[in-house]
C-alpha cells in the first residue's frame, strides 16, 4: 500500500502529556516549516497533567535541583537544570499565557489553581502552530526504516502508517493505569536495543507490618518520617503530613520515602519533632499530675487525637484503664520513646495505580543530555519518565518532563 502523504513527518512524538507536548511546541516554534504530528493513546492529550498537583498541577518548583532526584540520569541531569530554574520554567509559560505563583514550599502553580489553565495553554499552542494529533491510538509496532521510523497503529476504527525522520519516545512510564500509564515505553527502547530499569511504582504509599495500623486507619498527623535500611543506616527523613491507611503509610513525606523504601527497611515516625524526649517527659508527668485518677486512655488529651493516643499506649504496652497515678517511671520513659520513634517495618509498596509516577526507564548514559536524542539509534530522542530519573513530590518531575521535551523539541 502507497503511503499517504499526509502521514509523513519530520517528526512524530509518541505521548501527548506534558514533555510530548512541550516537544512538539518546541520543534514547532523552532521551525514553522517542519511537518509535526503528537501519537496518543488517550482521547484526548494532557490527561494525566489534570491529575497533578491534586488538580492544581505543581508544574514546577522554586528550588530545582539534581539532588531532588534519583535515578541513572541523576548526573546528567545537572546541566539541565543549569539551564533551565523554576523560575525560567515559568517564563516560558508566561510566554504561553499562563499567569503562576508558588507557595511556602517553592511549589509552582497557575495563579487560577486550576490544572486545566496549564492544559489550554498548551493545547492552544498545538492548535495555533498547526501540530496534527492522533488521539485513541494503540501503536502496534514501531520500525527504523531506511528514511528513519515507521509507526504502525490503529483507533480501533481505522489502521494507520506513519512515516517519520525523527522520535521522540515520550509516553511515559506504568504509574496511573487508569490514566494510560503502561510499559510501552520502554517496551519499544529495549527492541531497539537500550538497556532498561524496570518500572516500580514510585511517590506513592508504603506498606508496613503494624497491629495499630487497625486504629490509626484513616487519621493524619504532622511529623518527622525517617527511613532507615540495612544496619540502622538513616537512608532519608522528611517532615510533614503522615497518614494512616489500613496497611500502609502515606503522605507527600512517605512519597518521598517510598523512592528509596524497600521490603525489612524500617520508616521511624517522631509524633513531636519539635520537643525533644526530656521536654515530654515533663509534660507527661504534667499530665499525670492533672488526670491523676483518670484511667491512662486520657494521659494524651490535648496532645493527640484519642485514637493516635491509644496507638502510643498500646506501642508502649501500657494497659489503657491503668490510672495515671499508677504509670512507673519506665512506662513514663516508654511512653515518651514511642511518641519520639514509632516503628514500623516495610513490607513494600502500593502498586501503580496509587503511584504519582515510575522509578526505571532507559539508562542515562544511553541518552544524550544535550539533544535528549539516543546513542544507540539516531534520530531517536527520549523525554518525560521513559528516562531513568524520578523526582521528589513538589513539581520537580513535571519540570523534568518540560525542560526534556524543550531540549528535544530544539533537535528535531
Amino acid at each position: 500500500m502507497k503511503m499517504e502523504k499526509k502521514n509523513i513527518y519530520d517528526a512524530i512524538i509518541i505521548g501527548g502529556g506534558a514533555s510530548g507536548l512541550m516537544c512538539a511546541i518546541t520543534a514547532k516554534k523552532h521551525d514553522r516549516s517542519k511537518k509535526i504530528a503528537i501519537i496518543e493513546k488517550n482521547d484526548r492529550l494532557g490527561k494525566k497533567l489534570m491529575s497533578t498537583g491534586n488538580g492544581r498541577c505543581n508544574l514546577t518548583n522554586h528550588c530545582i535541583s539534581p539532588d531532588k532526584y534519583v535515578g541513572s540520569f541523576k548526573k546528567q541531569s545537572k546541566k539541565i537544570f543549569e539551564r533551565f530554574s523554576g523560575d525560567e520554567m515559568t517564563n516560558i509559560f508566561k510566554n504561553f499565557g499562563l499567569l503562576s505563583f508558588y507557595d511556602h514550599e517553592g511549589r509552582y502553580y497557575p495563579i487560577s489553581k486550576h490544572a486545566a489553565s496549564v492544559l489550554d495553554v498548551l493545547r492552544l499552542q498545538v492548535e495555533t502552530l498547526g501540530i496534527d494529533v492522533f488521539t485513541k491510538q494503540n501503536v502496534n509496532s514501531i520500525k527504523k526504516v531506511s528514511n528513519g521510523f515507521k509507526i504502525s497503529s490503529d483507533d480501533s476504527e481505522k489502521k494507520y502508517d506513519f512515516i517519520c525522520n525523527k522520535l521522540v519516545i515520550a509516553n511515559g512510564s506504568k504509574a496511573a493505569p487508569k490514566l494510560g500509564g503502561n510499559a510501552s515505553a520502554i517496551d519499544y527502547l529495549k527492541n531497539f536495543g537500550h538497556k532498561v530499569v524496570s518500572f516500580s511504582p514510585a511517590l506513592c504509599p508504603v506498606k508496613v507490618k503494624s497491629d495499630v495500623l487497625k486504629i490509626l486507619k484513616g487519621l493524619r498527623v504532622t511529623g518527622k518520617a525517617q527511613l532507615y535500611g540495612e544496619h540502622g543506616r538513616l537512608i532519608k527523613e522528611e517532615t510533614g503530613e503522615i497518614q494512616f491507611t489500613e496497611n500502609s503509610l502515606s503522605g507527600i513525606c512517605v512519597f518521598n520515602l517510598s523512592l528509596f523504601a524497600k521490603p525489612n527497611d524500617k520508616i521511624v515516625l517522631d509524633l513531636l519533632p519539635d520537643y525533644s524526649e526530656n521536654e515530654l517527659i515533663k509534660i507527661i508527668r504534667q499530665h499525670i499530675s492533672l488526670f491523676s485518677d483518670l484511667p491512662c486512655e486520657q494521659l494524651l488529651t490535648g496532645i493527640f487525637q484519642k485514637r493516635i493516643g491509644q496507638a502510643i499506649l498500646k506501642i508502649s504496652r501500657v494497659d489503657l484503664s491503668k490510672i495515671c497515678s499508677k504509670l512507673s517511671k519506665d512506662e513514663v520513659s516508654g511512653i515518651c520513646k514511642t511518641i519520639k520513634s514509632m516503628s514500623f517495618t516495610v513490607s513494600g509498596k502500593e502498586d501503580f495505580s496509587h503511584a504519582q509516577c515510575a522509578l526505571g526507564g532507559v539508562l542515562g548514559k544511553e541518552i544524550d543530555e544535550n539533544t535528549m536524542m539516543s546513542k544507540i539509534v539516531k534520530n531517536l530522542f527520549i523525554c518525560g519518565e521513559a528516562i531513568d530519573l524520578c523526582g521528589e513530590c513538589g513539581g520537580f518531575n513535571l519540570h523534568f518532563a518540560f525542560a526534556g521535551g524543550i531540549i528535544a523539541g530544539e533537535n528535531l
